[in-house]
Parts: C-alpha cells; structure tokens; sequence
C-alpha cells in the first residue's frame, strides 16, 4: 500500500491495514512511503496552487505503474475521478468526525479572540466562515502538517489555527482542541473525516479484498458530497461546504457557497431516500447555480494566482 510520509498519512494508512487484516487474516500489507508535490512545496498556499491532486498524483501513478495495490488518502484531498480514469475509490471506510475545530494559545474560544489576531488556514471554505463569524480576524495562509500547524500557534506565529477534528482524534491530540466549531457555522469540506482507499479498477483481486472495510452509510454520503462538488465544480479555489449523513435508510444534505467576505451565504438543506442521493445532490446542486453560485465561484478564482 501506498502512502504519504506524514505522521497522519501513516496512523491512517495503518488504521486501514489493520481493517483489512481484520477481514484477511494470513494477509501481509507492505506499506510504501511516496513523497508528493505537495510534500516537497511547504511554502505556495495551497488555494495558490491551480493544481489538483498534488497530494495525490505520485501515490496514484504508483498505484498505475503496480509498484503498489492500493493507496489510502483522506477523501477531502482527492479530485473528482473523471468517468473514464483507471483508478476507483474502490472502499470507503467508516467516516471519523466531521467537524472543525479551533486549536488556539491558551484555549481561547473563537468568540473571545483579540481583534486583529492571526488565524491560520489552508482553506478558502474555513476563511470565508471565519470572516463570517468574525470579520475582525485576520485568516492567514499556512502549510504543514497538523503538528507543525500547532506548533505555530505554541511559538506565537499564529494565534489560532483551524483544524479537522478527524486528523487529531487519529493522532491522539484531541486534548489540544480548544473548540469544536459548530457545524452549522463551520461546514465541512467535502469529505471531511472519511478516508479513501484507492485501486485499479481492473485490479479485481485487490478491489474485492479491500471491499471487506467498506461502510455503506459512509460512501452513500462521500458520493452525495463529491456529487456536489462535480455539479459546481468546487475545487481549493472555490468554497464549497457540504455534509451528507446517511441513517437508517434516509440521507440528509447541505451545502453551501460564500462569497469571498463570508457575507453572502447561499444554502441548500433536503433529505431523501439514501438510494436517491446522488440525484439529491445533483439537484440541490442546480438548484445553488441557479441562485448565483457561478457568479460567486467566479469572483473567488481571480482572488488568488
């Protein structure tokens, strides 16, 4: 298997391994560290990049070229898959938390944060929320992994930073969450706290292998999500907010687009049956470009080049 070099990459590729040898047992999982794009430029912002997939595209190739079976990425990081492409999502297991939260110098919640003070965020979706919830605040861009990001806040480089709760619940530093940002406020990046496990689509043996650790109710709401992002075209330089929660046999949906403010907020919410959810979203998603989201998307994409 396939992975990045980061502490999380790895907690969650093995997370996923230990899964599949649950399942498999007698199976042997080699584990694989690729550096990417985006592992070697740790100073470009990543809504900068006008590229997608840099976390990706070199695990991908591996996975392409057989030097590896399979490869594990958080699902929030991985482009919408053309039709045609060699590659599925070939199981989506179980989903972890889908919230933001708020790590900051001495647990200040994001209400009592000094006028002014240093937010950093890789996201265009977190920073038009958070120019929403206060516009007072200066969101900053910044790079690193989730320990780096907090160590920026230990030294004083940063006052705040905005995180996914998933990625430090998997590396056991939930203790350092200052505050779980309601999600009403804070919606989540598509895919947020899922984890994609990715394969040749004619790699049969392997794809019915890693099927043992799919979730239904998570790749009903991944797909409903994706759905969305494929319909406005969402990508690093558009924000696009969605969350799917699929229970019992009913999927609920929201999404939602900001201007580049936060001041203007177009919201779709609707609930269906979970089999009908991928033309939910697709409708929930005409619905937003007829309200004006492609005039929104189109003033965030000259914002940064």
């Amino acid at each position: 298997m396939g992975t990045r070099g980061s502490r999380l990459s790895i907690v969650q590729t093995e997370l996923v391994a230990e899964s599949i040898r649950q399942r498999n047992p007698g199976l042997g999982i080699d584990r694989t560290v690729i550096t990417t794009a985006g592992d070697t430029d740790q100073r470009t912002p990543l809504f900068s990049l006008d590229q997608k997939g840099i976390f990706e595209k070199e695990i991908d190739l591996a996975v392409l070229d057989g030097r590896v079976d399979f490869a594990i990425h958080s699902m929030k990081d991985i482009p919408v898959f053309d039709e045609d492409s060699q590659l599925l999502i070939a199981s989506v297991p179980e989903r972890g938390s889908v919230a933001d939260v708020l790590v900051s110098k001495g647990d200040t919640l994001l209400k009592d944060l000094g006028k002014g003070s240093r937010i950093g965020t890789s996201s265009l979706l977190r920073v038009a929320q958070l120019r929403r919830a206060r516009p007072d605040l200066n969101p900053e861009p910044i790079r690193g992994n989730v320990e780096t990001r907090i160590q920026k806040v230990d030294n004083g480089e940063f006052d705040a930073v905005v995180l996914a709760e998933a990625g430090l619940a998997r590396l056991g530093m939930t203790g350092r969450i200052s505050e779980q940002l309601r999600v009403e406020d804070f919606m989540p990046a598509p895919g947020q706290g899922a984890l994609a496990v990715v394969a040749r689509r004619d790699n049969l043996k392997v794809v019915n292998m890693l099927r043992s650790i799919e979730h239904p109710p998570t790749r009903a709401e991944i797909e409903a999500e994706r759905e969305l992002v494929r319909i406005l075209e969402g990508g690093c330089k558009v924000p696009v907010g969605a969350l799917a929660r699929a229970h019992g046999n009913r999927i609920k949906i929201a999404t939602c687009i900001f201007s580049i403010d936060g001041k203007e907020k177009l919201l779709a919410e609707r609930s269906e049956r979970v089999q009908e959810g991928l033309v939910l979203a697709r409708e929930m998603g005409e619905e937003l470009l007829q309200r004006g989201a492609k005039r929104i998307e189109e003033s965030w994409r000259t914002v940064y080049v």
